[in-house]
């Protein structure tokens, strides 16, 4: 009898655990959909592109790309937004997300997309540039970035506005920035800045805090950390840092690259 009841005590005891254990991960699971769900900074959203509302000014994109040694990798782009006029840093993956991108700006923020601007010549910042091109919205690109371009087979149905280092373009009545410090993930990556919320886009020049080194066929490893330097000394004070893949953060970001991919 005293066996019985030992055995039925553990048979208990297990089943309960059991429970507990699968309502916890439950709860777990729940908590994180909620989370994803519950991201009020997100204005739209489909399977193929996700828009951040970071200020009012500032948007992020968010598009996929499917990779052999990555797997199906999240790329960001910035968007700047002033006074009904629009700059896009970096174009989403493909066409179709870029259809997008480029509806939601005319139609919901009732804005007319001005420029766009691919932060180097990989395609995850150029590979809807073809719609963009439909739409008749001017595209500009450092000299390097053209070159690289054209030297890959990518073919232009409009003429790019080539610049060297810098370019300012008046967005209403405030200014945007592209500017190239350096070689880092490719001898052309260049960042953009919009003085107003000190917000950078840092492409694939910067890494989100935690990220790997990530794909370094065109990258100059040597100079990355130092390219970086300069950057963080031009901009110490910047409060939205936009990687080219992976959460945004602060001038943390700048430290982790920095720190990343430091010649030891």
């Amino acid at each position: 009898m005293t066996r019985l009841f030992l055995i039925f005590f553990l048979l208990t005891g297990i089943t309960f655990i059991s429970s507990r254990a699968s309502v916890s991960k439950n709860n777990h699971q729940e908590k994180t959909h909620k989370e994803i769900v519950s991201d009020s900074s997100i204005v739209y959203q489909s399977e193929d592109l996700i828009i951040k509302k970071l200020t009012n000014h500032i948007y992020k994109h968010i598009s996929f790309l499917d990779t052999d040694d990555f797997g199906k990798v999240s790329c960001n782009g910035m968007l700047v937004v002033n006074e009904n006029k629009a700059i896009v840093f970096d174009t989403p993956t493909d066409n179709k997300s870029s259809l997008e991108l480029i509806n939601f700006i005319t139609h919901n923020l009732k804005s007319e997309i001005i420029a766009i601007i691919p932060t180097h010549f990989h395609g995850d910042c150029v590979g809807g540039i073809r719609e963009f091109e439909e739409h008749n919205i001017q595209a500009y690109a450092a000299s390097q970035t053209i070159e690289l371009l054209k030297k890959n087979g990518q073919k232009f149905s409009k003429p790019i506005k080539e610049f060297d280092n810098n370019l300012v373009l008046n967005i209403g009545n405030k200014k945007v920035y592209a500017e190239y410090f350096g070689e880092g993930h490719t001898k052309d990556n260049i960042i953009g800045y919009f003085l107003e919320d000190k917000a950078i886009f840092g492409g694939c020049l910067i890494k989100e805090v935690g990220a790997g080194k990530g794909y370094l066929g065109d990258a100059n490893t040597n100079e990355w950390s130092e390219t970086v330097q300069k950057v963080k000394l031009k901009y110490p004070d910047a409060q939205i840092v936009i990687p080219g893949h992976g959460k945004l953060g602060g001038t943390e970001l700048f430290d982790y690259t920095i720190e990343l991919f430091e010649v030891k």
